[in-house]
């Protein structure tokens, strides 16, 4: 809904929204005489929009009060990416590989060595430095890995 891009698919949809077609607005409006018109671009509001899209939408991060999971839908070239996550006085180094090439499908996840069954991994604030690693392939190749996609 907040996609500039599909807000602008016709000259008659451009006219309605009148802002930049490029930038994610703050408030889409829905007021009678305004409905569709974005509102406050290049504005802090729409910023958080774009920081939780990459964050939550691409990179795949969801919080659940003290566990973290990464379930990313990248594009099949990015080999993988990195996260350094904080949680109190504790530090997460997370790495992300993707070495068939996938979109996505979590395969494989450890935190500190250690397989973490079912891809939540526990948050702990003990002022420690931990790494954790995850892998992608072909969804459901690893035992296990529908359960990345529910809810603990």
């Amino acid at each position: 809904m907040l996609n500039p891009l599909t807000r602008t698919r016709s000259a008659d949809d451009v006219r309605r929204y009148m802002v930049e077609p490029y930038v994610v607005a703050g408030d889409v409006y829905a007021a009678p005489g305004h409905e569709g018109r974005g509102g406050w671009t290049w504005y802090t509001g729409s910023a958080s929009w774009s920081y939780r899209v990459a964050l939550e939408g691409i990179l795949g991060v969801e919080k659940r009060g003290a566990r973290l999971r990464i379930d990313p839908c990248i594009p099949k070239t990015w080999p993988g990416f990195t996260i350094h996550y904080r949680h109190g006085g504790s530090s997460y180094a997370i790495d992300v590989q993707n070495p068939n090439g996938v979109s996505r499908g979590v395969t494989f996840v450890t935190l500190d060595g250690n397989e973490v069954p079912g891809g939540w991994i526990q948050l702990v604030d003990d002022g420690a430095q931990h790494t954790a690693s995850i892998t992608l392939g072909a969804s459901g190749s690893a035992a296990g890995a529908d359960d990345l996609r529910s809810a603990p």
